[in-house]
């Protein structure tokens, strides 16, 4: 019933993994692999399906013998082109919420009565020393948070520990003009939506601020001022022994899964120059720059031209800083509002949401397109902006600056999928760019001097202050901190489909390398990415952390080969 050119996307409800098969025999060598132990059934069709362009889509609802699942599918030509099928939810373990939510007060007179601050008091004293959690998350920024929400509801006992004193601290230290570029509909955390008014773009210290909130309301185990020392897999015992510093105050933690939310980004990739050494004035990677207040009147030179290099450079402009970007290779850019307008509208918008489409099945529309033929969904909503905006992008190009649209000219989201870098969505730099306000150098850098950066060509740039906005290394290159570096390789790159493009070498693995989903080490887990993903695969990570919590049997299907440690 597939057609030759088919793919069968599996977000853990019959393989226990995060895999895409691709063609009607590895479509059927899952099938043979899986269907055993899975029993899928109860297959039933939710609402009319949908017809455009010769291609029929429906949504289904599905059981396996452990849970409880949705599905979406494409046919073309009468055949079956996609089929998704994700898991929703455990039977005998389902989130305690509407039907199912907790009572709260206790009616009637008892003695022994329990207040929840009394609960929440006992918890928060117990766990990580009297009781160990079962999973402990490293990392409690938007990704660790998410995650720990959702194993809040489902009973798993967590604890998050984060280097920084407070929730959202991790926005708050960034430099001060961060904002988010994606817009609020694409950034909800699971349970507690932004409020309606809301702004469409948040400034980083009020997405701090609902962090903070939301770590309270949902009740998470959060430890601040806590950094992992490290961590070692007792494979007789099945639990990992973490070292952590609470405040100066060493703890062991024995979880039996530990998963690195990190983020999307691993350590600072601070290049190497000669000159660094005598250079006379401020030098810092990018995820240390403190704002440009110090800056005015200085000549500041910022090397990249991705997000964070055009965010900096025009908050160093609009601070009174003499400031040159330094473009070492082309850069992908797309304007917000066309952004917005062509590709995000029809799935996170108000006009989505008047049409019905809340964020579940926003994610799962998204989700239902398998990377291999993703670009093709995404090439004509980027051609249309070439074309809409041509006239901004020839000014740019007239500055100087190198522009491209991706290897295959697929745009934004593929690159970000790829390789997790090289683009900017414009909300204002570019303009600077283009007029000349802010100044435009390319090629590589030779060298620095006591007072300048020295590109390969011979051009000589005064500098007061250089920052390097040369982004980050492979996520597996912190956990190699904690985990150590053999089983950091063990594991291997984390990130990238292996599209065998710009930075994101083959083979192709069809699903992102190590995310959400089990790796070469039993008990540790990546979880990251934007706050669309957080949220969505959050919940795809929470049902195989339960699972194992227990004892659900979870034999995994095409469990990921490494090529490449880093």
């Amino acid at each position: 019933m597939f057609g030759e050119d088919s793919y069968w996307r599996d977000l853990i409800a019959l393989t226990w993994n995060f895999k895409t098969s691709e063609g009607r025999e590895d479509i059927a060598a899952m099938l043979r692999a899986t269907l055993e132990h899975a029993a899928p059934s109860g297959f039933t069709v939710l609402g009319e399906p949908t017809e455009a362009d010769g291609v029929t889509e429906a949504w289904f609802s599905f059981e396996t013998a452990v849970g409880r699942g949705t599905g979406h599918l494409r046919l073309a030509g009468g055949e079956a082109w996609t089929l998704l099928t994700t898991l929703d939810e455990l039977k005998g373990h389902e989130e305690p919420k509407n039907h199912r939510r907790p009572r709260g007060a206790e009616h009637g007179a008892n003695p022994d009565r329990v207040t929840w601050r009394e609960q929440r008091e006992n918890e928060l004293a117990e766990l990580g020393h009297t009781r160990q959690p079962e999973v402990v998350i490293v990392g409690g920024g938007q990704g660790g948070i998410a995650l720990g929400a959702r194993l809040r509801q489902l009973g798993v006992p967590t604890i998050i520990v984060e280097r920084n004193e407070k929730p959202g601290d991790s926005w708050r230290r960034r430099y001060k003009s961060l904002a988010l570029h994606d817009p609020v509909w694409y950034d909800h955390l699971p349970y507690i939506d932004f409020p309606d008014n809301w702004p469409v773009f948040s400034p980083k210290d009020k997405i701090g601020d609902w962090l903070e909130m939301y770590t309270k309301v949902m009740e998470l185990n959060y430890w601040g001022s806590t950094t992992a020392l490290s961590g070692k897999y007792d494979e007789d015992e099945g639990r990992w022994e973490l070292v952590v510093d609470r405040a100066g105050e060493q703890v062991t933690l024995r979880p039996r899964q530990l998963v690195m939310a990190l983020g999307v980004s691993g350590k600072p990739n601070v290049p190497v120059f000669p000159g660094q050494d005598r250079f006379r004035g401020d030098q810092h990677h990018s995820s240390q720059h403190p704002g440009p207040d110090a800056y005015r009147g200085k000549k500041a030179v910022v090397i990249g031209s991705n997000n964070s290099a055009h965010d900096i450079c025009a908050a160093l402009w609009e601070a009174g800083a003499d400031v040159t970007m330094v473009q070492r290779s082309s850069t992908h850019v797309v304007r917000s509002d066309s952004l917005m307008e062509h590709s995000l509208a029809p799935l996170y918008s108000e006009e989505a949401v008047a049409a019905g489409i809340d964020t579940r099945t926003a994610d799962l529309t998204f989700a239902s397109i398998p990377y291999r033929i993703l670009h093709q969904f995404q090439k004509p909503a980027f051609d249309v902006i070439r074309e809409q905006d041509a006239e901004f992008y020839e000014r740019l190009a007239a500055a100087g600056f190198q522009l491209d649209f991706g290897d295959d000219e697929s745009g934004l989201f593929m690159k970000y999928l790829r390789r997790g870098s090289g683009y900017y969505i414009d909300v204002g730099a570019c303009e600077l760019i283009a007029d000349g306000s802010v100044k435009l150098a390319n090629g590589d850098v030779a060298e620095l001097t006591e007072n300048e950066v020295v590109l390969a060509d011979g051009t000589r740039l005064e500098a007061d202050l250089v920052v390097y906005a040369t982004g980050f290394q492979s996520m597996n290159g912190l956990a190699a901190d904690i985990v150590g570096q053999e089983v950091a390789d063990k594991v291997g790159k984390v990130w990238g489909l292996g599209s065998d493009t710009t930075k994101d070498p083959g083979p192709w693995e069809g699903e992102e390398r190590n995310m959400w989903k089990p790796t070469q080490q039993q008990g540790l887990w990546f979880h990251g990415g934007n706050l669309h993903q957080s949220r969505h695969y959050s919940l795809y990570l929470a049902l195989q952390l339960k699972a194992r919590a227990e004892g659900i049997p979870t034999p995994v299907y095409g469990l990921q080969e490494v090529h490449h440690t880093s």
